[in-house]
């Protein structure tokens, strides 16, 4: 019998996954087919099959890697030292994948997925759970040092506020060529100071946002 390799199982779902990210933000899940998704990478259909039954599977195992990427970064994140640096970053991520074309293109096959899959729109849930879990946390960490009565408005109201700011950065960018993805990012990075309590000694200064300007 034939010796299981765990790591190279890994990276053959990997390589699929990143195939089949490619082929659905060029082409639309369902117009891609398996054909596609084993030419880019370069493997033949029972390899495929092997590992994921249809499309279906591997649009929700995007999902779960997605997520799975979220609670890595979070971790990370938790042992940073400095929670307003980890809160920036944290930001700075997000609007970067909101500007990647291809994420936005794959992220809007994903939702309209899950408009029709029930199991796509439980993973989705999930993952947006876990996105704005994080941001509470990276928030309350930030916070954690001042008094209650110190905050601008409660911790989740300004979590909503910042995922509303990236979710209709990532939005405006499918509807409005003319959208300035600069103008979004300065008007997140605004919020994202209203979040966040001045720097010690700092006269009202926050620090620096997520292009890195001082605020």
């Amino acid at each position: 019998m034939r010796k299981i390799d765990p790591a190279r199982q890994h990276e053959r779902r990997r390589q699929i996954l990143a195939a089949a990210a490619e082929c659905f933000a060029e082409h639309g899940f369902h117009a891609t087919s398996t054909a596609q998704i084993c030419a880019r990478a370069g493997m033949s259909p029972g390899n495929l099959f092997h590992y994921y039954a249809s499309k279906a599977e591997i649009i929700e195992a995007l999902i779960a890697s997605d997520t799975e990427a979220l609670r890595e970064r979070q971790q990370g994140a938790d042992a940073e030292p400095d929670a307003r640096a980890a809160l920036t970053r944290w930001v700075g991520h997000n609007l970067a994948q909101y500007q990647d074309p291809a994420f936005v293109r794959l992220g809007m096959e994903v939702l309209a997925e899950a408009v029709r899959n029930p199991r796509v729109h439980a993973l989705v849930m999930a993952n947006e759970a876990e996105r704005k879990a994080a941001l509470t946390a990276l928030l309350t960490a930030v916070w954690r040092p001042l008094p209650p009565d110190a905050l601008p408005r409660p911790v989740a109201e300004m979590a909503d506020l910042l995922l509303l700011l990236l979710d209709g950065i990532y939005s405006r960018s499918v509807v409005d060529p003319r959208f300035d993805a600069a103008a979004g990012g300065r008007l997140l990075d605004g919020a994202l100071q209203g979040c966040l309590p001045p720097l010690p000694g700092g006269h009202g200064k926050t620090g620096k946002g997520t292009t890195g300007e001082g605020a």
